[in-house]
């Protein structure tokens, strides 16, 4: 299996390379990836006191992507505070990650994940010396487990959670699972994570919740004003619309559309290719701008605001009344917490069961899913018909958010169980 396993990641090389010629995001990757040991050994070599001085202590934190790494940073940032000797290295494996994070000011280094190839993977760990890894989440590279696993570095996922439809659990899934063994700790979600964990014999489970509650929570409470729109968020109820598919937008389009219900609306696409946002603008009619054509405050007459910028949602709840999340009519909704820390109830897709916060937000009454424009039309006329049903749903959300915070301590207590002894 680990043969197959390794043509599998030869198989992907080669295909996203062939890719890259039609895609920005594949070019990103393969360009982003160009030199990359070059890279890392001139950025590993200038933190060092001396050319023959030991590295200072690292911990290495990875995020597949923008959404982990958003999971991640309570962690990093609070790890950071309380242990400053150490050398903070951060990887993403995609560009929408990357590209965004870059310049992060939580990570000593930010860096592209090398492809896992034993080759590549012993060469990232001779620059870098890591003595603790830290995965956000999932995005499980076994060639990376093993080495880490044969160098003696304790690995922790945090934040994951375990289904048994998951590959690992399969009957074709038993390799895989038997690669869950070299893992240090998992903090997982809940209790149910856990007992699955625990019954296919991975005993090193911690239940330690959702690093998301405290970050949205953080949001909140330090919040980047977004003075452009603030303006034309005042005077009507504004629907936030965010990481949006084109399915989700034909459910919104209806809406927004008809002004029968005085709604004015921000919608900040899932993915920003020119084309689409073209398209969408388009599709809304008179009285839509974008939000890279703003030059001041956003002109008498404008009912919606296209976000054509990656990385601006989380500032953006915080103007709304009620809010839609995306990705419920494909893989699964986005994150629908970022709304929820601020109160406004959340319309998503059917597509949601997979996510604990959304079933249960559900269960409380302050999260709603449609499967169609006239369902999300009348849930939205039903809230904003009643401030009291929508106050009181509000607060549901809050408080739901609140309640579950927490998590970062209880993984730091895990890293620092783990750190090697005086450091």
């Amino acid at each position: 299996m680990r043969t197959i396993y390794g043509l599998f990641v030869w198989l992907y090389l080669v295909a996203i390379r062939l890719y890259a010629p039609f895609s920005a995001k594949a070019r990103l990757w393969v360009s982003g990836r160009r030199h990359l040991d070059a890279r890392m050994r001139e950025a590993a070599s200038a933190g060092q006191a001396a050319p023959d001085s030991p590295p200072p202590p690292t911990i290495w934190f990875h995020c597949a992507s923008l959404g982990e790494f958003e999971q991640g940073r309570p962690v990093m940032e609070r790890f950071a505070r309380e242990h400053p000797r150490w050398r903070r290295l951060l990887t993403f494996f995609s560009p929408s990650g990357y590209e965004i994070s870059k310049h992060y000011p939580g990570a000593d280094h930010v860096f592209y994940l090398p492809p896992d190839t034993p080759a590549r993977v012993a060469d990232f760990l001779d620059i870098w010396q890591p003595r603790l890894a830290v995965f956000v989440k999932y995005e499980f590279w076994f060639n990376t487990l093993r080495l880490l696993y044969r160098r003696g570095i304790p690995v922790v996922f945090f934040s994951s959670r375990f289904r048994l439809e998951q590959y690992f659990f399969r009957p074709w899934g038993r390799w895989f699972k038997k690669q869950l063994a070299l893992v240090s700790c998992f903090v997982v979600q809940d209790e149910a994570s856990r007992q699955l964990l625990h019954q296919h014999g991975i005993t090193r489970v911690v239940v330690g919740g959702d690093t998301r509650f405290d970050r949205v929570i953080r949001l909140r409470e330090n919040p980047a004003p977004c003075p452009v729109l603030a303006g034309f968020a005042s005077g009507a109820a504004l629907l936030v619309a965010g990481s949006t598919w084109p399915a989700d937008e034909k459910l919104l389009l209806p809406l927004i559309r008809d002004k029968s219900p005085g709604l004015k609306a921000i919608i900040a696409p899932h993915e920003v290719d020119p084309v689409r946002i073209a398209k969408l603008a388009e599709s809304l009619g008179e009285g839509t701008l974008l939000y890279s054509g703003l030059k001041g405050d956003v002109p008498p007459g404008t009912r919606v605001v296209i976000v054509d910028r990656i990385g601006l949602l989380s500032q953006l709840y915080r103007y709304g009344q009620l809010a839609y999340i995306g990705g419920g009519f494909g893989k699964g909704i986005h994150n629908i917490l970022e709304a929820a820390t601020y109160g406004l109830p959340v319309f998503f897709g059917p597509n949601y069961h997979k996510f604990a916060e959304a079933v249960e937000l559900v269960e409380k009454k302050a999260a709603f899913c449609v499967t169609d424009a006239e369902g999300l039309r009348r849930g939205i006329e039903t809230l904003l018909a009643d401030p009291f049903l929508r106050e009181r749903t509000a607060n549901t959300a809050r408080r739901y958010v609140e309640q579950n915070a927490g998590a970062t301590g209880r993984v730091i207590e895990v890293l620092e169980g783990l750190m090697p002894t005086g450091s």
